[in-house]
């Protein structure tokens, strides 16, 4: 099966993520910021470039398919999950919103306005602007309510946080020199338990792993970050040949549907039986 690069019209409400609250079952919280492809019309028009090369930004920034691997992963384990209806082109819900966030330099912070290749892609007027802030603000607040309602009901939250990442480095990447194994487990030691770890190591024994390298850290909203040790997360990085044609985009659904369950193996063994 092929993934869908198409842009899809539609309106603003189109930005709202799919949210599922299954906190008082499970402190799993499954997290797929990256996944869409989707860019409404209405925001179409802030982008310099042609359609043609708007798909190949797609091609080369969207996590394919890890939104299908939760939901997959959804109908075999009790989890919540937050999962991203709109490109990061559009809005990058998993930035930092002030001068502390790094790809800020490169022009790919929470709103892009530079691709994969560090080429100007867009510019975004000012009432564009805080209106895509004010999702960003919402869809932290609604990762930031399905935490709280975990610590409220089990004394801990547990993120999984899926992303996915090119065999070959993009000339954006602020640390492409690093290792790309199939698997790139990313963590902060503040916000990351041995056992949370060691699931990680025993799900995915299959693949070949490195911690934080090429990429680092794993999503905690703002409110608990450095905060709170409660709020555990754990950064899964799969390297995209794993599962598609990175040319193409084409997958291959046995593999993803692999990793959708692994994905579910995982969020089962963190939560308490019983």
């Amino acid at each position: 099966m092929s993934a869908d690069h198409a842009m899809e019209p539609g309106g603003v409400g189109e930005l709202e993520p799919t949210v599922v609250d299954a906190t008082e079952r499970s402190p799993v919280i499954l997290h797929a910021p990256h996944g869409s492809t989707r860019i409404p019309s209405p925001f179409r028009d802030h982008f310099a470039i042609d359609d043609a090369a708007l798909r190949r930004e797609l091609l080369a920034l969207t996590d394919h398919a890890v939104d299908r691997m939760v939901r997959r992963a959804l109908e075999s384990c009790d989890a919540s999950a937050v999962i991203a209806e709109v490109s990061r082109l559009v809005v990058d819900v998993e930035r930092f919103p002030g001068d502390e966030e790094e790809m800020n330099a490169v022009g790919m912070g929470v709103l892009y306005t530079h691709g994969a290749r560090q080429e100007r892609i867009r510019e975004v007027p000012e009432p564009v602007r805080a209106e895509l802030l004010l999702h960003f603000e919402g869809y932290s607040s609604a990762v930031e309510r399905l935490v709280d309602r975990a610590l409220e009901r089990h004394g801990r939250a547990v993120i999984v946080d899926v992303h996915s990442y090119p065999s070959q480095a993009l000339p954006y990447e602020l640390h492409a020199d690093g290792r790309r194994p199939p698997l790139c487990v990313g963590y902060d030691e503040r916000h990351v338990a041995a056992s949370l770890l060691s699931c990680v190591r025993e799900v995915f024994s299959h693949l070949e792993q490195a911690d934080n390298e090429p990429f680092a850290g794993a999503y905690v909203p703002l409110k608990h970050f450095g905060r709170d040790a409660r709020v555990q997360s754990v950064m899964l990085e799969l390297r995209r040949d794993q599962y598609m044609d990175e040319r193409t985009g084409d997958l291959d659904d046995e593999a993803v549907d692999a990793l959708g369950d692994a994905i579910a193996r995982l969020a089962r063994a963190s939560t308490p039986s019983g």
